[in-house]
């Protein structure tokens, strides 16, 4: 049954009060919405705490970002989130926000890519880095333009995470994933050991994956060479690649073993010269 309008704000205002709690956001960072319909989008206003929005706080804006309806201004990065109804029509929610450790690995620069977890491969796939750019510009919707279509959840590099879905709950959990998987990947990095599903078992779980997601009519990421899933101390391409160290294009496929070893024979010959 389609939700009226009302309910849209008041799950909105929830949503915006989960992420707060959870500091996934602070201050008046973050910003949900919801699409209305062809039209229109209900969205959070800016230079507002998430925490503390009222349903009559939000903004009613078209797809070119003018506001139709509100007493307040929808958040300035409204472009990204227009950018995301656009090229993906099966998304009808998106969340955008800052969650620590999973915006700790945007920081870096480093893809939520490990084969760690079947639930997380099952559920997003990869979870990809998309290039910085300045919030609020055309800088940022162009870091993201050649990831929406094959992602479910984005980290944007030196600025925090953004995720959509079917619905606003589908949106959030999948906020709520990003972030789990994301300290499961550092504490394992800490502990000194990651222990990686194999290819097989990845490559299960991408078939898993296209059959569920795609009985629902949105798009299926697959293991590609924009993020691909690392298993068993490798990345596992869009084709095989062969074993490890062997060339797949200009890419060589080695254990972290091999690595290591390259490493020490490359210090060993510094130290003869």
């Amino acid at each position: 049954m389609k939700k009226t309008e009302d309910e849209h704000r008041r799950e909105i205002c929830e949503v915006g009060r989960w992420v707060h709690q959870r500091e996934y956001i602070a201050a008046t960072d973050g910003n949900i919405s919801v699409r209305l319909d062809n039209q229109r989008v209900l969205a959070t206003p800016t230079l507002m705490s998430k925490g503390m929005m009222q349903p009559d706080d939000l903004a009613i804006v078209d797809y070119q970002g003018k506001k139709i309806l509100g007493r307040r201004n929808a958040s300035s990065e409204l472009a990204m989130h227009l950018l995301i109804y656009r090229r993906r029509p099966d998304v009808q929610a998106v969340v955008h926000a800052h969650p620590p450790v999973a915006t700790g690995y945007a920081a870096a620069n480093l893809p939520l890519n490990l084969a760690l977890i079947s639930e997380v491969v099952l559920a997003l796939g990869c979870i990809p880095v998309a290039e910085y750019g300045t919030p609020g510009t055309p800088e940022l919707t162009d870091a993201l333009a050649p990831l929406v279509g094959q992602y479910d959840a984005i980290l944007m590099a030196n600025h925090g995470v953004v995720t959509y879905g079917a619905d606003l709950l589908s949106a959030y959990m999948r906020m709520e994933t990003v972030e789990h998987f994301a300290r499961i990947s550092l504490v394992s990095h800490l502990l000194g050991r990651q222990a990686l599903l194999s290819r097989e078992e990845v490559g299960k779980l991408a078939e898993a994956r296209a059959r569920y997601f795609g009985a629902t009519g949105a798009p299926v990421a697959p293991l590609s060479e924009v993020c691909p899933v690392t298993a068993d101390g490798r990345r596992v391409p869009a084709r095989p690649a062969g074993e490890p160290g062997t060339p797949a294009g200009d890419r060589f496929w080695v254990s972290r073993e091999e690595l290591e070893a390259l490493i020490d024979e490359a210090v060993k010959s510094a130290k003869v010269r």
